[in-house]
């Protein structure tokens, strides 16, 4: 039980002492900029051909979940009082219409962007400040809250997707 114990330990310690990804437990700039990275890197490592991939019928490709990922940080930015970019359209045409690889990329970027920036102008006092989402009033940190989560739960289905395609996420190395 104690060499059990002992591995226990041991191995915890070097799974520890492994190289941490940048911006890992630096807060929310921090952590923005590594799902950031992780996303435009799955996407760039993801051929062409595959971004028309779906698991199922009726669930979304992968061009569709980047794209979903896109709009869904410009609609919810909007909701906190950013301006959309005039070539922004809040529904789902955009998500079935643009699948061309280097566009997908481009808005996904854009969005990314466009979340860092609105992000890096806010005061303290701006998070706290109640906006109206959908039914109810919530403070402007719970809807960056909500964008960083709803980016890394992508994040999981696209990693699935690529694995599921042959593509190996680039930071894996596996």
């Amino acid at each position: 039980m104690r060499v059990f114990l002992l591995m226990i330990l041991l191995c915890g310690k070097m799974t520890v002492a492994q190289k941490v990804p940048e911006g890992i437990w630096q807060g929310y700039d921090g952590e923005w900029a590594h799902v950031t990275s992780q996303l435009i890197a799955l996407a760039e490592a993801t051929p062409e051909s595959k971004f028309a991939w779906r698991p199922a019928a009726g669930v979304r490709s992968t061009s569709e979940v980047y794209m979903h990922i896109a709009i869904a940080n410009f609609w919810l930015l909007s909701n906190t009082g950013v301006k959309l970019p005039p070539d922004v359209n809040l529904n789902l045409d955009m998500e079935k219409k643009v699948t061309a690889k280097a566009d997908v990329i481009n808005w996904l970027k854009r969005s990314l962007e466009a979340v860092k920036t609105a992000h890096a102008q806010l005061k303290p006092a701006d998070l706290q400040r109640k906006v109206h989402i959908v039914d109810r009033d919530a403070p402007v940190d719970g809807i960056y809250l909500r964008i960083i989560i709803h980016a890394n739960e992508h994040m999981g289905q696209l990693i699935a997707y690529a694995r599921m395609t042959g593509v190996v996420p680039p930071w894996s190395g596996q």
